[in-house]
């Protein structure tokens, strides 16, 4: 579907439908502002379901990590053999259809840039909207991480990333070599090494295996390590970073049997496996490279929101540089519930800046101007 019409003008344009986005349109919609002529929600992907649609089949809602539900709509009765991309995306399908959300997809943000008289201009492959504000929910899914390795394109197998991973039957009788230390990459490995003729799991850091539940407290100092960070300026951890690896029975096992046996990170590449500069080889086939993602903000460059360190600086979820912006699902609210908390914020933060002007929108409560400012 296109919207190629020049000069669409709205409010508050906000930048991808995963879990922050959705989360910021429902507080933009439960605060009064009206999808379509308000606010505008642009997509990319081509489906509802964010980041989720792309996850590989064998990744069963039942395995999914710490997955929290929408505000304003539970997610009930999922059955947990089916596959996340499935559920989620039905989730999120009938959570657009129920607020009344309006998606617009797949509709590419190329650049924000300045449009004079205090707007933004959102550059799209189906057309230019111009905004008062934005909200920024592009998360990581489309900048997939890989650590440059000597010998890397000299490399005769197979190499893919977690983004283009799409389950264990293709490694069947191969040698593999998984690189990664998150709980993508411990999940990739339990799966191939059913199949694989060997497995061998490469880390650049010793993994942290925490045992027992994880509870509130440990959350919130893990998010505050993250926003620490994001407050000096400098590119987010993810929050899974510093919690560890919850461990569970079936990883367990796989330590006792050697599955999850960690090799520090390999110095060069050859074009048949793997070498340390200590003499130790491991010939290889594949390479899964589980190494993370980075947030997909370039099409924010324009308006030069990074600083020295080379992150941008957020006060809660707005930037620093430019008050109109703000990040969510970026940073400490990269989690599920953090990127709900965070579109309410964002929603809050917005209605304070833009009653403070001439324009249209519903006037914050005094509680949320102070919350806000």
């Amino acid at each position: 579907m296109k919207f190629s019409e020049p000069g669409h003008e709205v409010e508050v344009v906000v930048v991808g439908a995963g879990q922050a986005g959705l989360s910021g349109a429902y507080h933009l919609r439960r605060a009064g502002w009206e999808p379509g002529r308000d606010f505008v929600v642009l997509d990319g992907s081509p489906h509802p379901g964010g980041a989720w649609q792309f996850r590989w089949p064998t990744l069963t809602y039942g395995r999914v990590h710490a997955m929290n539900a929408l505000p304003g709509m539970a997610l009930t009765g999922a059955d947990p053999e089916r596959p996340s991309a499935e559920v989620i995306g039905e989730y999120f399908a009938a959570y657009e259809r129920a607020f009344g959300l309006r998606v617009r997809r797949p509709v590419r943000v190329r650049a924000v840039r300045e449009a004079g008289n205090g707007r933004l201009r959102v550059e799209t492959d189906a057309g230019v909207w111009t905004a008062r504000a934005l909200i920024n929910a592009t998360g990581t899914w489309e900048r997939p991480f890989w650590p440059r390795v000597p010998g890397q394109e000299a490399f005769t197998g197979r190499q893919l990333h977690t983004s283009r991973y799409r389950g264990p039957e293709s490694f069947a009788g191969e040698r593999v070599v998984v690189v990664g230390g998150g709980t993508s990459a411990v999940q990739h490995l339990l799966e191939i090494s059913r199949v694989a003729a060997a497995t061998t799991w490469v880390t650049r850091r010793e993994p942290v295996f925490t045992d027992g539940p994880f509870d509130e407290e440990q959350g919130r100092a893990a998010v505050a390590l993250v926003a620490e960070r994001v407050r000096d300026g400098l590119p987010p951890r993810s929050v899974v970073s510093v919690t560890g690896l919850p461990l569970t029975e079936e990883m367990r096992r796989a330590r006792e049997s050697g599955v999850l046996r960690r090799l520090p990170m390999f110095d060069r590449i050859t074009p048949g496996g793997v070498v340390w500069d200590d003499g130790r080889a491991v010939a290889a086939d594949s390479i899964v490279w589980a190494t993370g993602f980075r947030a997909a903000l370039g099409h924010l460059a324009p308006l030069g929101l990074r600083e020295a360190g080379g992150g941008i600086r957020l006060e809660g979820t707005r930037v620093v540089r430019d008050p109109r912006i703000h990040l969510v699902g970026y940073g400490p609210s990269a989690s599920t519930v953090g990127a709900n908390r965070a579109g309410r914020a964002a929603v809050r933060g917005l209605r304070a800046l833009l009653s403070s002007g001439s324009v249209r929108g519903p006037a914050p409560t005094p509680e949320e101007a102070a919350e806000a400012a």
